[in-house]
């Protein structure tokens, strides 16, 4: 969660989590798409949520801001569109846990293996973890998430990660986890989805995106792929 400029570490981080997030984890997949509108999203700035309410909208950009800060590689999670492809997903099938089985008995401290392991579907996890986690700040720190320093928001992000947060019916490594997987699927997926406006995120790491014809450069390893990336809808960079 770093944003110190020149930091060899964040294309690293980015371009390894093209691979890194599974179809079905722990919390399951947004799945990119499955039961989702395909229209044009808008723009960031002018996207009004349809799910989040006002301060879960505002704790969203807050954290997605420091699991993916902006700086010279590209730009962050908010600049990218992260937040709305989140919440569109929430209207979607993977938000209302229709991508999965969803009745008991559930083992929350099962491995991976054995697939969605909660009571709640991701949108009410959202809803039960985001104001808990504003709670806590505010007994912790006087200020609810959003307004806390970057600084501060880093540590409370790194005490969710290791379960130090300890929150009733909330386990928070397990939020933290969601959160930070949807995260990078927003930053990656088709932009007809919401997120990785312009491509941006592909072009970071040069990837390619749904260009029909590759022919050309399988037996080219290793040369640097010359043309910008193309969306499932045809858009190009």
């Amino acid at each position: 969660m770093s944003n110190k400029p020149n930091s060899p570490s964040r294309r690293d981080f980015l371009r390894q989590s093209m691979v890194a997030v599974p179809a079905v984890t722990l919390l399951g997949s947004s799945a990119l798409a499955q039961g989702q509108s395909t229209e044009t999203p808008a723009a960031a700035s002018s996207y009004a949520p349809r799910y989040f309410t006002a301060p879960e909208w505002e704790f969203l950009h807050a954290a997605v801001d420091r699991l993916i800060p902006a700086n010279e590689d590209g730009p962050g999670a908010v600049e990218a569109g992260v937040p709305e492809f989140i919440d569109r997903q929430m209207e979607a099938a993977y938000g209302h846990g229709g991508l999965w089985y969803m009745q008991g008995p559930f083992v929350p401290d099962s491995p991976a293996t054995l697939g969605y392991q909660l009571r709640y579907t991701p949108r009410e996890f959202y809803r039960k973890a985001i104001p808990a986690i504003d709670d806590w700040c505010q007994k912790q720190h006087n200020q609810k998430f959003s307004l806390l320093s970057p600084e501060q928001r880093d540590e409370v992000l790194h005490q969710l990660e290791k379960g130090e947060i300890k929150l009733d019916d909330v386990p928070t490594a397990v939020f933290f986890s969601q959160l930070l997987t949807n995260t990078k699927e927003g930053y990656f997926a088709d932009p007809m989805y919401g997120g990785n406006k312009q491509m941006a995120a592909w072009k970071m790491i040069g990837f390619p995106g749904a260009r029909a014809d590759f022919a050309d450069w399988v037996e080219q390893p290793g040369k640097v792929y010359p043309f910008g990336p193309v969306s499932i809808q045809g858009a190009k960079s």
